[in-house]
């Protein structure tokens, strides 16, 4: 209240003084010397004092999951939520995936949040925040202050740090680390939900990326159920940490980072403190029965916080915008049938593309300056070039809605918008709310 009141004081202030200098410096005072340079000095002041009103008004958000007839919607300060995304990990040309873009002083932000607001975008995905919380702080505050853009923010839960979900020392210190983060961000008003892990169901599943084990694990013969009880140990871990997080923060939802719904069975036996999956999805150009799946295995809302295609046809071996344009506009649409409005299942609370621009150190197979044409894995269900060599039809570094430039704006890569940047726009700026739910908000 205190600091509220101090806003306001400080405020008027200022539009006094604004007052009082066009008066003083007046040719002609009677009029209040209004010339275009003293308006242009008031409108700055003025802006000043309109972010101390709009500090007033970030207050944090309270974001809830609302389920009716087994259908699902997320509500924030009780308005209906529809997660229209981007993956957002703006790593510059020539830098390694290691680069703290949160302290890239050319604020790529600046550049990347009008083009979002212009495409509908509302949501934002963070993978994880950065060592400086201030530096976090500024873009999270970016997004939602100038264009009421959310952010999920995410934690790895050490999947890339030697993980050992086994080992009470290692899941303490994860633990503690998740802890610390939430109560850094818990109040920033642009908090969306907390997302914990990353896919880190592969690390237990049958590629085993990142294995880990226990002694007991080992002793298991049978390698389903050597996965099964690492999934039970991995989710009870979760679950672990879902739980200590309801306890600070009671206004924002925890989410299950998965991999498709692989091993989700197991995962409602032991997470009854997660409110939603959020869930790593590539199937082509739709979803298939995922949405159903979720359901039947986990019986919660989810949110597909990864899909895509890739701008490259490593079969041609040359870009193609119109493919990955077509690919997910359909995923898109399959996203908005399964909603809370749509008539397919409902419990699909939203989404983010994978990714906002390419990011030119996946590969490396040429160096961090150089976008690699290389196919790095294979997936039949991209099937537009499935006939490059050896299979190998996904190019890692030619995800991005847009393609990045050499030629800087502002110290910035440009951004070249594909053709999947309009489609997207066609589709996340159209209303998805029937007419009477929004008179229904109206009359509240």
């Amino acid at each position: 209240m205190k600091k509220r009141f101090f806003y306001i004081i400080c405020s008027l202030s200022i539009i006094i003084l604004v007052l009082l200098f066009s008066i003083r410096v007046s040719p002609f005072k009677e009029d209040f010397g209004v010339t275009p340079k003293k308006i242009s000095l008031a409108s700055y002041m003025l802006s000043k004092a309109n972010y101390f009103f709009d500090e007033i008004n970030a207050v944090p958000q309270n974001v809830f999951i609302e389920t009716e007839n087994e259908k699902s919607q997320m509500v924030v300060n009780n308005n209906p939520f529809f997660i229209k995304g981007v993956c957002y990990s703006p790593i510059s040309v020539g830098q390694d995936g290691s680069y703290d873009f949160y302290r890239d002083p050319n604020r790529p932000w600046t550049i990347d949040g009008p083009m979002m607001e212009n495409m509908g975008v509302n949501t934002i995905r963070l993978y994880k925040p950065s060592p400086f919380p201030e530096a976090t702080k500024q873009v999270i505050r970016y997004f939602y202050k100038k264009h009421g853009i959310m952010s999920i923010m995410g934690h790895y839960l050490g999947l890339w740090n030697s993980p050992n979900y086994g080992d009470k020392e290692f899941t303490d210190a994860i633990k503690t680390d998740v802890i610390a983060m939430v109560k850094e961000y818990k109040d920033e008003p642009g908090i969306l939900f907390w997302l914990l892990g990353n896919e880190t169901n592969i690390s237990f599943g049958y590629e085993e990326i990142n294995p880990w084990s226990t002694p007991e694990i080992d002793e298991i013969k049978n390698p389903y159920e050597r996965r099964i009880a690492k999934a039970k140990l991995f989710y009870s871990f979760v679950n672990d940490i879902a739980k200590a997080i309801k306890e600070i923060d009671p206004n924002h939802p925890v989410a299950l980072g998965n991999s498709d719904a692989t091993f989700l069975e197991i995962a409602k036996e032991v997470t009854p403190d997660i409110d939603l999956v959020a869930s790593n999805v590539y199937r082509g150009k739709t979803f298939g029965n995922f949405f159903r799946q979720v359901q039947r295995k986990y019986g919660k809302p989810v949110a597909v916080v990864e899909f895509g295609c890739d701008a490259y046809d490593a079969h041609k071996a040359r870009e193609d915008q119109d493919t990955q344009a077509v690919f997910i506009s359909s995923q898109v649409k399959d996203l908005i049938e399964n909603s809370y409005y749509g008539t397919g299942i409902g419990n699909c609370l939203g989404g983010c593309v994978f990714e906002w621009n390419d990011e030119w150190w996946k590969y490396n197979d040429g160096g961090y300056d150089t976008q690699d044409e290389t196919g790095s894995w294979s997936k039949g269900e991209y099937y537009k070039d499935i006939e490059a060599p050896g299979n190998m039809n996904m190019n890692e570094e030619w995800w991005g809605i847009n393609s990045l430039s050499d030629k800087n704006e502002l110290g910035v890569e440009k951004r070249i918008p594909r053709k999947t940047y309009y489609e997207l726009k066609a589709l996340y700026t159209q209303d998805l709310l029937p007419k009477n739910v929004k008179e229904e908000n109206l009359q509240e």
